[in-house]
């Protein structure tokens, strides 16, 4: 049973930096391409990034280049993603997801329970 469990989530001032983390099980970890995307409330969820097995990232949305980074680590089975200089429009349920195809959410194959982030202005 494939399993993707989100943590890092919290309640941060505006400008400040938080580090999701998510732990995969269940599936061969390296050989999908691991996500995240985000939804916030009243709104569809949107793509944020995506990082393949050769660590090439998927170009990420305007609203976070410059301030958001995915990474992986295949070691143990985990994927991140740093958020810097947050704004309030950033504020939603974040979204682990593994075997993302294309940016939209319905071409993903495993998603996690979302952990919620708060940006408080």
């Amino acid at each position: 049973q494939v399993q993707l469990v989100e943590s890092g989530g919290g309640l941060v001032q505006a400008g400040g930096s938080l580090r999701l983390s998510c732990a995969a099980s269940g599936l061969t970890f390296s050989s999908y391409t691991m996500g995240w995307f985000r939804q916030a409330p009243g709104k569809e969820r949107e793509f944020v990034a995506a990082i393949n097995k050769t660590r090439g990232i998927t170009n990420k949305p305007d609203s976070v280049k410059g301030r958001f980074t995915i990474s992986r680590k295949n070691a143990k089975n985990t994927v991140y993603l740093q958020m810097n200089s947050l704004e309030a429009e950033d504020t939603a349920v974040y979204y682990c997801a593994a075997g993302v195809l294309t940016t939209r959410s319905s071409d993903v194959t495993y998603w996690g329970q979302g952990t919620p982030v708060t940006v408080s202005s």
